[in-house]
């Protein structure tokens, strides 16, 4: 048994890997983490925003959607001048937008946890992949979610990203069946 391929060999990459990717999260404020970074991943590699996750961490106030909501221009220009974050406007933009939207939803008598895991009926979906050639960069499950955080006003969560948000999070297992966290998380 070895592990998925794509993490390769850097520590940092199979530490994420072995101890994160796939796991099942229910905390609403770790999704909220996975779905800014991964918007923030859009065009990149994940080992980058990998690299930055506790930098963003620390200027997004720990991913508190209330605070980051609240951030006026003054604050994402700083945040554009911060070299430990991707700084890319529209991305900076969208993570503060994406903040007020999860917040509408609360507003609106809405579980974003519930929403986001309403996708897979509340379950994870376990995939039998044995090669990463089989593994699709969307799914209907993703883009049905894509679509329904646009509509709610979210951005940067096309298809591709929610899928990838999906894995990360652990609404999917596409860990390949040779992978011991296959097994694991099954």
């Amino acid at each position: 048994m070895e592990r998925c391929p794509w993490c390769g060999t850097d520590p940092l990459y199979v530490a994420y890997h072995d101890q994160e990717w796939g796991v099942p999260e229910y905390d609403e404020r770790r999704l909220f983490e996975f779905l800014l970074l991964e918007g923030a991943q859009a065009g990149l590699s994940w080992i980058t925003v990998l690299r930055k996750r506790e930098n963003y961490r620390r200027a997004l106030d720990g991913f508190d959607p209330e605070r980051i909501a609240r951030y006026d221009d003054a604050r994402v220009a700083a945040l554009l001048q911060d070299s430990g974050l991707i700084r890319n406007r529209l991305k900076m933009r969208a993570a503060v937008g994406n903040a007020r939207a999860w917040l509408d939803l609360r507003d609106a008598g809405i579980d974003p946890v519930a929403l986001i895991w309403g996708f897979v009926d509340g379950e994870p979906r376990v995939n039998r992949f044995r090669a990463l050639s089989e593994v699709p960069a969307t799914t209907p499950a993703a883009e049905a979610m894509s679509k329904d955080l646009k509509k709610r006003g979210f951005r940067f969560v096309g298809p591709t990203i929610m899928y990838a948000f999906m894995q990360a999070a652990g609404l999917v297992n596409d860990h390949l069946v040779s992978c011991p966290r296959h097994r694991d998380l099954a």
